[in-house]
């Protein structure tokens, strides 16, 4: 039996995110304002990074496939922006999570999290034009050029707490000012559940990636199959 190529990538990210739940939950200190929710923090921004990562990877594809009509820049796309409204998803819940506590409730309309909710809803719609598509090669194009346009929400997503006033903290990660950022510790623990959840990105993409060509093989094989058991009624007389 052939050896799946994903598998020992499958079991590197396996053991990386158990070792980063680790420690999320042992060794990282605890925040003294926001206490425990605060963790949730190292779930939610890398879902983010992820949307976001997932929606360029869509609008690159889009493109390509635009330029060139070959059907793996497609099949790209189209697994990336499944993912990418998974981990939106998980953004906008683990969102709430941490805003009940904080904010006293689940939900604001915040800019960011507006804007967030606007973006899973584009690229929902994404993936419910593509399942609804009769003509496979028509939605193929129309789709990339709703890729290719929601994903100019991204940067409007990313810089709302620099440009609106609003609930959402500012960007906390990466500062100018040195006493507006993480402490050291939260910096390594965050920034390595961003490289966790980058190769779980690339995991599910490549598995989303076979899916779509494994799907496009059976539709091929069923219209040749058909093609080939077609009855031609004879002449009469």
């Amino acid at each position: 039996m052939k050896k799946d190529p994903l598998q020992p990538t499958q079991s590197l990210l396996a053991a990386a995110f158990l070792a980063g739940l680790a420690l999320i939950f042992f060794w990282v200190p605890t925040e003294s304002f926001q206490g425990v929710s605060q963790r949730i923090l190292y779930v939610h921004a890398p879902s983010a990074w992820v949307a976001y990562l997932a929606f360029g990877v869509v609008l690159a594809c889009s493109v390509a496939y635009l330029k060139t009509s070959e059907a793996r820049w497609d099949w790209v796309a189209h697994a990336s922006a499944r993912v990418g409204v998974l981990f939106t998803g998980i953004t906008l819940i683990t969102g709430a999570m941490w805003g009940r506590p904080i904010w006293g409730a689940f939900w604001a309309w915040d800019p960011r999290l507006t804007l967030t909710l606007v973006l899973f809803l584009i690229y929902l719609g994404y993936l419910a034009f593509r399942a609804s598509a009769s003509d496979e090669t028509r939605g193929a194009r129309i789709a990339a050029v709703i890729g290719i346009a929601g994903f100019m929400v991204v940067p409007l997503v990313h810089f709302s707490v620099d440009w609106w006033r609003g609930q959402h903290p500012s960007r906390t990660v990466i500062r100018p000012e040195d006493s507006a950022a993480l402490p050291s510790e939260m910096q390594m623990v965050l920034v390595t559940m961003f490289a966790v959840f980058t190769l779980l990105y690339l995991v599910l993409l490549a598995l989303g990636v076979r899916l779509l060509k494994l799907e496009n093989d059976v539709v091929e094989l069923e219209a040749d199959f058909l093609e080939k058991t077609v009855i031609t009624p004879r002449p009469a007389g």
